[in-house]
């Protein structure tokens, strides 16, 4: 049986109002920057997962602009952050899972921006650990920031279970680090990937997901 349960955060806990493409444009509008598209900033945000704040991706962005990064940096993370909120019953089963597991959080990004959010929610005491990737030498799907995450929670990888919505960054990169992982199914994201040893659609998440993690050998 699991002594852990690790989760991702952004659409395995909590998701934004609107969609991110709208917020990207809002920010970048707010700021004077030239538009950029949602495909081109994960493209970005992909080669800057170990940084304190979005900056150097917009500077990847911004590279033949006039615009500041540093200002549409701070627009993008103020406004995702005033936009986010928890699925349905998520605070509650985070709740209850501490009682019979450790709890955690691993999640790709900047420092400010992933702290912001969980200062946002309400959340800086809803995990036993909580790191964010720009705190370490590596992020998902790296084993590095996977074992960095056992550590902290005082459990070897293979008594731990990943929870979250990415098959690269979540699924493999659990299993290969020697996680279960159990992919969270979004509405437009991708199927079941076997490598999971179970899955879950993110609407069902709260109510699902205890009984997945007890069932697990």
């Amino acid at each position: 049986m699991p002594r852990a349960v690790v989760f991702d955060l952004d659409y395995t806990l909590a998701v934004p109002r609107r969609d991110r493409a709208t917020i990207l444009d809002e920010a970048t509008t707010t700021t004077g920057a030239p538009s950029l598209s949602r495909d081109d900033y994960l493209e970005a945000h992909r080669r800057n997962l170990t940084t304190e704040t979005r900056e150097p991706i917009f500077a990847d962005l911004l590279a033949d602009s006039d615009a500041d990064p540093a200002a549409v940096a701070t627009a993008y993370r103020e406004t995702i952050a005033d936009d986010l909120e928890p699925l349905p019953g998520v605070e509650a089963m985070l709740a209850d899972l501490r009682g019979e597991y450790r709890v955690g959080l691993l999640t790709n990004g900047p420092v400010r921006a992933q702290r912001d959010k969980l200062e946002t929610l309400g959340w800086e005491d809803a995990f036993d650990a909580a790191l964010v990737t720009g705190e370490l030498e590596a992020g998902k799907p790296d084993p590095r920031a996977f074992e960095a995450i056992a550590d902290e929670l005082s459990v070897d990888p293979a008594e731990a279970v990943y929870v979250g919505d990415e098959v690269e960054a979540d699924v493999r990169g659990a299993t290969e680090t020697g996680l279960r992982a159990i992919q969270v199914l979004l509405a437009d994201g991708p199927g079941p990937d076997q490598r999971a040893v179970a899955h879950v659609e993110q609407r069902e998440i709260a109510t699902a997901l205890p009984g997945l993690v007890a069932d697990l050998e």
